[in-house]
């Protein structure tokens, strides 16, 4: 079984649903964890019941699955000039995305910080950017695939602000990655911190603190050759851990292991 997130925010349904969950972990010969800093944190894949039977394969991505042409059309609809740096989101707008901390560290940032994508947070974003006077914040909205590979392929770093654990992996960190694209997390103790490893790929900031974001987003708009240096380590490190090829050997292994050591 894989255990992608603990009960983070509906801790009354989470009491109901826990003998269910101990049950289902119990009949399982391997727990499979998406990344150690969770393995290592979560008080159920750290209860002494579980733990020895818990082995680390993250979560991946199969590069072909993704459009080989970006749709270019998407920088001119959102006002970007050609080769000009801007940073970038991508994301449901929920509530544990820190979002207000982008925002706040836009304001010290001499770039344009695009936020694709819809969600619930979206009229109070828009409020704190209008109460800010921010002129360099751009909401893209619902973007198409194509329009992602393009945001990606373009854009100076990848932004994931998540200061909640309900951000338990941030698969856009894997994609960030897939295209050599240097990141900046915060430091949640989950999968966040296993996919932008700080002083490698990135960096990885304290939450909810807009000032060390924006010293992070200014050290990569100031500095081509850190970029270049995290880009490159962040696609050897998609190539190793989270391509295809990389989880198709590691659940291989997996199998084969429960398989010889079952009764």
């Amino acid at each position: 079984m894989t255990y992608h997130s603990d009960v983070v925010r509906q801790r009354a349904l989470g009491r109901v649903y826990a003998p269910l969950m101990q049950g289902m972990l119990g009949g399982m010969r391997a727990i499979v964890a998406t990344s150690p800093p969770y393995a290592q944190t979560s008080p159920v894949l750290a209860d002494t019941k579980h733990r020895n039977r818990v082995r680390v394969i993250p979560l991946g991505i199969d590069e072909s699955s993704y459009p080989q042409w970006g749709d270019d059309g998407v920088l001119q609809r959102l006002g970007l000039d050609q080769g000009e740096p801007f940073f970038l989101f991508i994301g449901v707008l929920r509530y544990y995305k820190g979002l207000h901390t982008l925002v706040q560290a836009a304001a010290s940032v001499n770039a344009k910080v695009v936020i694709a994508g819809t969600g619930p947070e979206h009229a109070a974003l828009q409020a704190q950017v209008c109460n800010f006077g921010l002129q360099n914040v751009v909401f893209a909205g619902q973007i198409s695939d194509a329009e992602k590979v393009a945001l990606l392929q373009r854009c100076r770093a990848f932004v994931l602000p998540s200061h909640l654990r309900s951000e338990a992996f941030g698969m856009v960190l894997v994609e960030a990655s897939m295209y050599g694209k240097p990141m900046v997390s915060c430091e949640i103790g989950t999968g966040t911190s296993f996919v932008n490893l700080e002083g490698e790929t990135g960096f990885v900031v304290p939450p909810e603190s807009p000032g060390a974001l924006a010293h992070a987003m200014n050290a990569l708009l100031d500095d081509g050759e850190l970029v270049e240096k995290f880009g490159r380590a962040a696609r050897r490190r998609y190539e190793a851990l989270f391509s295809g090829p990389a989880l198709g050997k590691a659940y291989t292994q997996l199998y084969q292991d429960v398989l010889k050591n079952r009764p």
